[in-house]
């Protein structure tokens, strides 16, 4: 019973994925079915399920990014109306995570419609007797791509307790898998896109890729999502091969990247994450430790302007706005070329390769007016400072509690009350259990 409740919840979100704007309108479903979509769709049909899974990506996005930088104290969720983000996430006395709470079944529900839709845009795209072969594996390349990045982010919550990679018959789903194998799945789903992408015609538009919507430049950001998997799994040399095959650029604009867009046209939807500066009753602020163990002249410190006047709850208190997305339409990134510097340097730093490592950090250094790194050239102390530039440059973008847990340094995060816990991962939805 619970298995149903789980797939008739994820099929009704997937038919209002099909109906969830853009900015652009490409056809009409509203007498469509799944089946007629996967028997023979039109292009404009394909492009609307297109549209429809770059809409449903930027769904939840405010749990997500509430629910890893929380657990791994970058920021507070002051709510007046749920005390749950002070509560439940940080372990207070003796409240623990729960398996039916919105923190876990919103992101994750949210991200498993995107891959419903994915999955029938890939059977669509293949059955369609409307395209060329070539315009078929640029539908594909893309859902695979997008298919492979919204399972990383569920297991990222999930780690030890797996994720389901295998869901495309909601009748008969496939079992759960462990981290290391859903590692392994995502890297293969990656893998076959980007085979798709080889010869690919793009005839689909897309909202957030300005600079990489052709074949080309979906291939880049596939392997820059590729490289993320890669450290993930301490393969090193895997990770640097991905990088050359994506967009990184040591000296290029660290911001170039693709990127979730919002809007105020009718059918869009505003930035879920934006709050206003100053704002009483629900703020979202800087952990303490932020300003306190920034660098002097790092302009990171941007990322959490000071209050008028310090916000606290239960016991918390901070006097820094978090300031990443700083407008109801800011985009939320997906992946950046300053995350790929980064990466550039671990795995550098990963094969003892210091010099090259030296020459990304610096990078990263000097882009936030801080001098070349001058501390000891080993490479735990390499490691230490490359985890600080991660934390400052990807701040709220959702990085930094998977970086200490993948480093074995959750143990390092504060504590911010008597009683509280630093949790590892979250417990499956009730309705997987």
């Amino acid at each position: 019973m619970k298995k149903n409740i789980n797939i008739y919840s994820i099929l009704f979100a997937v038919v209002i994925l099909f109906f969830a704007g853009c900015k652009k309108d490409y056809g009409d479903l509203n007498n469509a079915t799944i089946e007629d979509l996967t028997k023979n769709a039109t292009q404009s049909e394909l492009n609307n399920l297109v549209s429809g899974t770059e809409s449903g990506m930027r769904n939840a996005l405010n749990f997500y990014l509430d629910d890893v930088s929380i657990i791994g104290r970058e920021t507070y969720r002051f709510s007046g109306s749920e005390p749950r983000y002070v509560l439940d996430l940080l372990g207070a006395n003796s409240a623990t995570l729960s398996g039916s709470n919105f923190y876990i079944t919103n992101p994750w529900a949210a991200r498993y419609s995107v891959v419903k839709n994915c999955n029938i845009l890939i059977q669509a795209a293949n059955n369609s007797a409307t395209i060329s072969t070539a315009q078929k594996k640029g539908y594909t390349g893309f859902a695979r791509t997008v298919k492979a990045y919204q399972l990383l982010l569920n297991l990222n919550l999930t780690y030890s307790k797996g994720i389901r990679v295998d869901v495309a018959n909601p009748d008969h789903l496939g079992p759960f898998v462990s981290y290391t194998a859903g590692l392994a799945a995502i890297t293969s789903l990656l893998d076959s896109a980007k085979t798709d992408l080889s010869g690919a015609t793009v005839s689909f538009p897309l909202a957030g890729f300005a600079g990489f919507s052709d074949a080309a430049g979906l291939t880049k950001v596939n392997r820059a999502i590729a490289a993320r998997v890669s450290v993930y799994q301490s393969n090193w040399q895997t990770a640097l091969d991905d990088l050359n095959a994506s967009f990184y650029n040591l000296n290029g604009d660290l911001n170039t990247g693709v990127f979730h867009v919002f809007g105020t046209g009718s059918g869009d939807q505003l930035n879920p994450v934006f709050i206003p500066q100053n704002q009483t009753g629900e703020e979202r602020v800087a952990h303490p430790s932020f300003a306190q163990d920034i660098a002097a002249g790092d302009d990171r410190i941007n990322k959490a302007t000071l209050r008028t006047t310090p916000a606290a709850l239960s016991g918390l208190s901070s006097d820094r706005d978090v300031w990443v997305y700083t407008s109801s339409t800011a985009p939320v990134g997906i992946i950046r070329n300053e995350e790929l510097v980064l990466i550039y340097a671990e795995g550098n730093i990963q094969l003892n390769n210091f010099t090259e490592g030296l020459k990304a950090i610096n990078r990263i250094r000097n882009a936030h007016g801080l001098a070349n790194y001058s501390g000891a050239v080993t490479q735990s102390a390499l490691i230490t400072e490359m985890l600080n530039q991660r934390r400052y440059s990807l701040f709220f973008e959702g990085h930094r509690w998977v970086d200490l847990r993948r480093y074995n340094l959750l143990n390092t995060l504060p504590i911010d009350r008597v009683g509280d816990d630093v949790w590892t991962e979250f417990p499956l939805p009730v309705t997987e259990q």
